[in-house]
């Protein structure tokens, strides 16, 4: 392998790659989940009078989901070539395994609505939403995110938390903090109805630490516990 291709794999494999990943994942995530609450009403059996004046900021934060979906994957990708021989299997499959089926529902609840919005602003619904096709659609999307979704995502953090205790790649602190979040995401997701911003503010918490970390040990500033 030429030396400049061995120097670049290294580049990437790098902390500083998942870290920037986590960030980027999170900074869209944030803004994709604010516009959707601002825009759409929590009640999954609204007439859909949103539509009228809430499409525009929709499929915005619709087009936005696939990109936060390839910084998700690259942050896992990254944190798992960063684990090396220290992955466990076990914790890996759920690791890797909680996360894509995350990824998954919320595309498939971006793609209903996605649909929804379509059908929706072709037909010129524009906010009556009385049709039983739309209720169906909406409810089903709203399942998606704030069952399925939303408990892939505690598992997610679950399994992370107990990797970084495991490995040492992260502070103890920072897998407490994973457990307790993950804790309110699996038992308060249908009472909070902002409970699916806790996975992005953890992966910002990690991605931070990560990133604050690898910059002192290039200063050569020794690692904090």
């Amino acid at each position: 392998m030429p030396q400049y291709e061995t120097a670049m794999y290294s580049h990437l494999r790098t902390p500083r790659a998942a870290a920037v990943a986590g960030i980027l994942f999170s900074i869209l995530l944030v803004i994709i989940f604010w516009i959707f609450r601002s825009a759409v009403p929590a009640d999954p059996l609204d007439p859909g009078t949103w539509l009228a004046d809430g499409a525009g900021h929709v499929a915005l934060a619709l087009n936005l989901i696939p990109f936060a979906g390839i910084a998700f994957l690259w942050f896992i990708g990254v944190l798992r070539d960063r684990l090396g021989a220290k992955e466990d299997r076990f914790f890996a499959t759920v690791f890797l395994g909680s996360g894509l089926l995350f990824l998954a529902v919320l595309f498939v609840a971006a793609t209903i609505v996605g649909a929804l919005l379509l059908v929706a602003l072709s037909t010129e619904l524009n906010g009556t939403g009385t049709a039983p096709t739309f209720h169906f659609a909406r409810a089903v999307a709203y399942i998606l995110v704030n069952a399925y979704a939303i408990k892939m995502a505690g598992v997610f953090m679950i399994s992370t938390s107990t990797v970084v205790i495991y490995t040492g790649i992260a502070p103890r602190w920072v897998a407490v903090i994973g457990y307790a979040l993950a804790a309110l995401v699996l038992l308060g997701s249908f009472y909070i109805n902002w409970s699916i911003m806790v996975l992005p503010v953890w992966v910002l918490l990690i991605s931070a630490h990560i990133l604050i970390d690898n910059l002192r040990r290039k200063d050569g500033s020794p690692r904090q516990p």
